[in-house]
C-alpha cells in the first residue's frame, strides 16, 4: 500500500479536497492512487486506493474509487471495487479501539473518514448487503450505535439492518445528502446539529 499512497496524483489531491479531506487526513487514512498496480490490480489502474487498515495502521485489503465521472458500467466496472472474493470487512476498525460508549456506522468510508476528522469515532460498512453477524458483534459493546444512513432507499434499508441487528443502533437523520454531502454544505456544524438532534430525542 506504501506504494499507492505514495502515488497521490493531482486529480486524487483536488477530488479527495473536493470531498472535504485535505492532505493530512489522507495521509493519516494512508489514501493513494493506483499508479503502478500490484499483481492483479492491473484493471484499478489510476483508481482511488482506500486501505482497510487495522487498529496498528497495517493494511488488511484495500478497495478502489474510480476518480472519473463517468457512466461506470459502460467501462465494465463500479464506482466503488473491491479485491475479487474479498470477504466483506468493516473499515477504520481502530476506532473500536479508540472510542468510549459510543461508535458511528457510516455507508462510505470516506463518510466514516469525515466523522473521524470531526471528532466522532466512525466505522463503514458499504452497504447494507455487507453487514455480516460478525460486524454486529464487532459493535455489541457500545452502549450506543449511532448509524448514519444515506437519505435514499438504499441507506433506510442499511440503518433499519443494523438497527434490528443492534438494540443499541439508532439512525441520525440526514436531509442534505450523505455525510460528505452534509459537511460539504454547512460544514462542521451541519454534521454536529445532525447528532445533536438525535442525542435530544434519545
Amino acid at each position: 500500500m506504501s506504494s499507492y499512497q505514495a502515488a497521490v496524483s493531482l486529480e486524487a489531491a483536488k477530488y479527495l479536497l473536493g470531498r472535504g479531506i485535505g492532505k493530512e487526513v489522507a495521509a493519516t487514512f494512508r489514501l493513494g492512487v493506483v499508479a503502478d498496480p500490484y499483481p492483479g490490480h492491473e484493471r484499478f489502474h489510476g483508481f482511488l486506493a482506500i486501505p482497510y487498515l487495522d487498529r496498528n495502521g497495517r493494511p488488511l485489503t484495500v478497495r478502489f474509487r474510480c476518480l472519473v465521472e463517468h457512466n461506470h458500467r459502460d467501462f465494465f466496472h463500479g464506482k466503488y471495487m473491491s479485491i475479487p472474493d474479498d470477504p466483506p470487512r468493516m473499515f477504520n476498525i481502530g476506532a473500536i479501539h479508540r472510542a468510549g460508549d459510543e461508535i458511528h456506522v457510516c455507508e462510505g468510508e470516506l463518510d466514516a473518514i469525515i466523522l473521524t476528522m470531526l471528532g466522532l469515532h466512525a466505522v463503514a460498512i458499504p452497504g447494507a448487503q455487507l453487514w455480516k453477524g460478525r460486524h454486529r458483534r464487532m459493535l455489541a459493546g457500545f452502549s450506543r450505535v449511532w448509524v448514519w444512513g444515506d437519505p435514499d432507499d438504499a441507506g433506510a434499508d442499511f440503518t433499519r439492518k443494523i438497527c434490528r441487528s443492534l438494540r443499541t443502533a439508532k439512525g441520525v437523520r440526514l436531509r442534505v445528502g450523505d455525510v460528505t454531502d452534509t459537511y460539504l454544505a454547512g460544514g462542521a456544524e451541519a454534521i454536529h446539529d445532525c447528532y445533536r438532534k438525535e442525542l435530544q430525542a434519545a
